[in-house]
This record gives C-alpha cells, sequence and structure tokens, in this order.
C-alpha cells in the first residue's frame, strides 16, 4: 500500500479545504484510515480516522464539528473536510492506512503512511 495525499494549501482564516488521500496500487478499502497532521516544532497528532466501512467515525476534540472524514471505497479514496479554518490548523497532513478493519486513534496501529499534504491557514 502506497498512500497519497493531496488537496492542501493556503487558505485564510474562516476558510474550507478538501484533503484526499488515495492508493493508486493497491486497495484499502478493508483497512480503517486515518489522518494525522505535525505542525512545525511539535509531534505528529491524531485527526480523525474512519473505519472500513465507513462508520464510526472518530476526531479528535480540537477539530470535531469542524472536520468530517468520509470515505469512498469504490473510488479507493478517503476524503477529510476541513471547515471553519483557523491558524492553529496549519500543518503536514498525513493519510495512514491501519492494520485493522477499525478507526482508531492509536498512531502505532497505522502500517501504511503516504507523504504529506500542506495546510497553511492565515490569519
Amino acid at each position: 500500500v502506497q498512500l497519497q495525499a493531496s488537496g492542501g494549501g493556503l487558505v485564510q482564516a474562516g476558510g474550507s479545504l478538501r484533503l484526499s488521500c488515495t492508493d493508486s496500487r493497491r486497495t484499502f478499502s478493508n483497512n480503517g484510515v486515518g489522518w494525522f497532521r505535525q505542525a512545525p516544532g511539535k509531534e505528529r497528532e491524531f485527526v480523525a480516522a474512519i473505519s472500513w466501512r465507513g462508520g464510526p467515525t472518530i476526531y479528535d476534540d480540537s477539530v470535531k464539528g469542524r472536520f468530517t472524514i468520509s470515505r469512498d471505497n469504490a473510488k479507493n479514496t478517503v476524503y477529510l473536510q476541513l471547515n471553519s479554518l483557523e491558524p492553529e490548523d496549519t500543518a503536514v497532513y498525513y493519510c495512514a492506512a491501519a492494520r485493522t478493519a477499525i478507526a482508531t486513534r492509536d498512531v502505532s496501529t497505522y502500517r501504511y503512511w503516504g507523504q504529506g499534504t500542506q495546510v497553511t491557514v492565515s490569519s
């Protein structure tokens, strides 16, 4: 599995972006998938995760109500909709496929990682 994240960019506070995570070579439709982010000088942190069936989903409290994770297994793609963006959301966002089918925030569960996509929110 080789994941690829895309959709990042520069946006003003209050704006929106939609990130995508896909793998052109193999399916991850049987895997739970998570999004993580890492800001400069900080550790990588959990953002959201989704089970193989599209639910349940889990979110970090800092993004709950603003971000939405979803997936389209027919397209082998997982999405992260980012709304009401804040400067504190600025980070490199990574997607990862878990060893299991469930949604989990446990980073040790994630086996396959994509390269990140930069999200920058200006104030």
